[in-house]
């Protein structure tokens, strides 16, 4: 499944180099339409991230996000800065399919199972943006990629054990924005140690051929961002590769 991204601060859409909020590119375009041509070439997810929210761990561009779930068909995946229940009743109330929880899964992961409890499985995902170390170890970022995690991937997700944790979103960092190729090795490791979830990569997509590349692991979803706002291929492409 392909899964369109918009990335959102100041209510336009925007990318961010390497997580890199001082490295941003500003697109004049508006999410609204942009969220209807990416429906209009066969899209049916929108992953949606609120960057002021993720910037500032506060919900900042909900009334928009609702706005693009109510004025297309696409079923809307969003986080950033989402930080208590109240704030995602409001998204899945205002047509959002699922929510994305980022640095609290690291942090507070004892709230957030209880908001998997609360919601269901279906309705939450786990957004897990790492840096990989020396060692060849991923370490996840917080507070929208400005901190580091004391622990690892592995210990993270293996702490979700049992939770009714579903789907992951995983993001090498050093790949966002870069358009190099994703890290398939990464990818294939979730897979081996955690063969239960339904994993969506993130982060390094530049050409079709990286799309056939992680298509070949059959994941649960593939995040494109820049690659569609460059130019470099369509979302149509995208979907028919």
């Amino acid at each position: 499944m392909i899964f369109p991204a918009i990335d959102l601060m100041d209510g336009g859409c925007v990318r961010l180099h390497k997580g890199d909020f001082a490295q941003r590119t500003n697109y004049d375009v508006d999410p609204v339409r942009v969220a209807k041509s990416y429906e209009a070439a066969g899209a049916e997810w929108i992953h949606i991230v609120d960057l002021d929210g993720a910037k500032h761990g506060k919900a900042e561009q909900s009334e928009l996000i609702i706005n693009i779930a109510k004025s297309t068909t696409l079923k809307v995946q969003t986080g950033g800065g989402l930080r208590d229940l109240e704030q995602i009743k409001r998204l899945l109330d205002g047509g959002v399919e699922r929510v994305v929880i980022g640095s609290l899964a690291i942090t507070n992961p004892v709230m957030v199972k209880f908001w998997l409890s609360e919601l269901g499985p279906k309705r939450v995902v786990l957004a897990l943006d790492v840096n990989i170390n020396d060692d060849g170890v991923p370490y996840p970022a917080t507070r929208g990629w400005t901190e580091a995690a004391k622990k690892s991937l592995w210990d993270v997700l293996g702490d979700y054990s049992g939770s009714g944790l579903k789907t992951v979103l995983v993001t090498d960092i050093g790949r966002d924005g870069v358009m190099i190729g994703s890290n398939v090795e990464l990818y294939k490791d979730i897979a081996m140690q955690f063969p239960t979830l339904d994993i969506i990569t993130s982060g390094g997509v530049g050409k079709l051929a990286h799309v056939k590349a992680l298509k070949a692991l059959n994941p649960h979803g593939i995040i494109i961002g820049k690659a569609l706002y460059e130019g470099a291929f369509t979302v149509e492409d995208a979907i028919k590769c």
